[in-house]
């Protein structure tokens, strides 16, 4: 028999990135007494790893928990970016509603609509916060009808139209069903999500049943499998067997060893957990994303959310130049091969396969983003490896080639707009809509293949001198459109190798934009800078100039060289072509040809 359990709530914040999930949670956190009144509370405390905290992204759904008169909220908050929505879809799986945040000035983005239609599709009732109320541009009534007009866009039932809005400061802690008057607390919030979410309807007498829907890792215990128990009760020492809907053939018998459930930021032991919880198991081998837990008995696997396929792909290989080994501390094919495939134990949006060769391995992921992320950490853990330029993976639907589309919204000031519209013509970007907005900025919706948009981010930031904003997100498969012109300059590269010196590069500057400074090493092959010009060229930037009086060798000092461009890892895997590697190490990212000997890939090219 079913019931209700009125002590529990599951909820969600769902939003597109920067609209202040992660800041609502850490307030939720503070009030509901979590923390000491002693205790020293850094910002965005959801945001646990260095990269969400430089970004200001959250990369991983993370799990928490607060009491509110008696009444526990576990909340997932999740990652706003595109290309971790695979995050998204499976986390919403075990909640029983979601609070939307929406920006009070910026309206909702093309997050916020994939993040809602996922929360519609699996008829979850939502919560509307309009968030950053206090902005002095903000404009809650119109955001509210934009919210609205989503809702309507997207099919929503009548009951999930008749949406509860709160008002919310996340910054200032602040919360309010007023539009005019902000409350100094977040009572507000709280009552809305015990008034609007429903309490997880349970049949704690019936067998065991717990999907797991994250994956955690710790070095420590290994898999640490979360999700919600849907009916039963679960214990500590209990035999049960874990099946999965899309593996049949699994089914494997196991013990529960250890069991927690969430409390504020920590995990608690617990004996026993009972149906409508949210849970995490550890010491299960082999627990992945999708199984069920199931009673011995009545082993029945529950549906799963499909994850998300791949839409770009990179190779990974061995660092083979002759800097190799120098800065990093994982270096092998062996080190590289089991870093890759650890990954595969958290993040089920990503794919790694083996190549012909055993030193290269090709990644496949949800975006640019998602894979540079994965670079980046690996690169912090001490990992030194190269990576080639990312590549679209194109299906075969009706014997027709397709390709990945994306939708992008740019926020652009009116000046920039011929620009950035010029721009993505060329790439072939289809206009979908243009709106004026606030303060002299023009919306712009595109349609764009995805390797249109390889390439471009940084150009576009040049291009608005900043001032733009633009956000994309995956928009299924279209028929290919075509060639798209790629880049347009060639690269300076070195002819030899040693340490750069003014002398040398004041003479080859106006070639093109250095990407070095005096004293760096490079070698032969390697990068340095981006030619005027369409083809490539060697230069020589290690050339000293040759004494011929005492009094002529200061004479360098006056020698005066143009700041070089420095490229984040982003850029830089936007930057290289086909033939050009980035070679990535704890302490450089370097840019490179793959053949570095001049001869041998003048004579590749010219057989090209």
């Amino acid at each position: 028999m079913r019931n209700k359990r009125e002590d529990i709530r599951n909820i969600a914040i769902i939003a597109h990135v920067d609209h202040g999930k992660t800041t609502l949670v850490d307030e939720l956190l503070k009030q509901s007494g979590i923390f000491r009144k002693n205790e020293n509370i850094k910002e965005r405390v959801m945001d646990s790893n260095d990269l969400e905290r430089e970004r200001g992204i959250t990369i991983l759904s993370k799990n928490t928990a607060v009491e509110y008169n008696g009444t526990k909220i576990n909340i997932i908050d999740t990652p706003g970016h595109a290309d971790f929505g695979g995050e998204v879809e499976r986390v919403l799986k075990m909640v029983s509603g979601v609070v939307l945040v929406v920006d009070a000035f910026e309206g909702p983005m093309p997050q916020t609509k994939f993040v809602l239609k996922k929360a519609l599709e699996l008829d979850l009732p939502v919560i509307v916060a309009i968030n950053k109320i206090d902005r002095p541009e903000a404009r809650p009534e119109k955001v509210i009808d934009e919210v609205l007009d989503l809702f309507i866009e997207l099919d929503a039932s009548e009951e999930q139209i008749e949406f509860p809005v709160v008002f919310t400061s996340a910054k200032e802690g602040t919360s309010s069903l007023n539009i005019n008057k902000q409350e100094d607390n977040m009572e507000s919030l709280f009552k809305s999500i015990i008034k609007n979410i429903p309490a997880p309807e349970v049949d704690e007498k019936d067998d065991l049943q717990v999907l797991i829907s994250t994956i955690d890792y710790n070095e420590y215990v290994g898999r640490i499998g979360i999700g919600k128990v849907e009916r039963g009760t679960i214990k500590t020492n209990q035999e049960a067997v874990m099946v999965n809907k899309l593996d049949e053939g699994k089914k494997q018998k196991i013990k529960i060893t250890k069991l927690f459930e969430f409390e504020g930021l920590n995990r608690t032991v617990v004996d026993n957990a009972r149906a409508g919880s949210i849970i995490a198991i550890a010491g299960v081998e082999g627990i992945s994303i999708g199984d069920t837990i199931c009673d011995i008995e009545n082993p029945e696997a529950l549906p799963f959310v499909e994850i998300s396929e791949p839409t770009i792909s990179m190779v990974f290989s061995v660092n083979n130049g002759p800097f190799a080994g120098r800065e990093g501390k994982y270096v092998t094919s062996r080190q590289i091969r089991e870093r890759l495939f650890k990954e595969l134990h958290t993040d089920v949006s990503l794919r790694v396969e083996e190549t012909d060769s055993p030193d290269s391995f090709v990644v496949s992921g949800r975006g640019e983003l998602h894979l540079s992320i994965l670079i980046e950490t690996m690169r912090r853990q001490g990992y030194e490896f190269m990576v080639s330029k990312p590549k679209v993976l194109y299906r075969t639907i009706d014997n027709k080639k397709h390709e990945p589309m994306e939708l992008v919204t740019i926020d652009v000031p009116e000046e920039f707009m011929g620009n950035v519209i010029e721009k993505l013509g060329k790439r072939k970007g289809e206009m979908v809509n243009m709106v004026p907005s606030e303060g002299g900025y023009t919306r712009l919706i595109f349609s764009i293949p995805a390797r249109g948009l390889i390439g471009y981010r940084s150009e576009f930031m040049t291009d608005t001198k900043g001032n733009g904003i633009m956000n994309s997100i995956f928009d299924g498969y279209e028929r290919f459109k075509g060639d798209i012109p790629s880049r347009s300059r060639g690269s300076l590269v070195a002819s030899e190798t040693g340490t750069s010196v003014t002398y040398g590069m004041y003479h080859v500057q106006d070639r093109g934009n250095l990407f070095i400074h005096p004293g760096t090493e490079v070698y032969e092959g390697m990068i340095v800078g981006m030619n005027s010009k369409t083809q490539d060229i060697d230069i020589n930037v290690n050339k000293k100039k040759h004494l011929t009086s005492m009094r002529a060798s200061g004479s360098e000092e006056a020698l005066r060289l143009v700041p070089p461009i420095e490229f984040s890892l982003e850029e830089a895997l936007e930057f290289i072509e086909d033939d050009e590697l980035v070679e990535i190490t704890p302490e450089n990212i370097r840019l490179r040809k793959k053949i570095l000997d001049k001869v041998k890939r003048k004579r590749a090219n010219r057989k090209s």
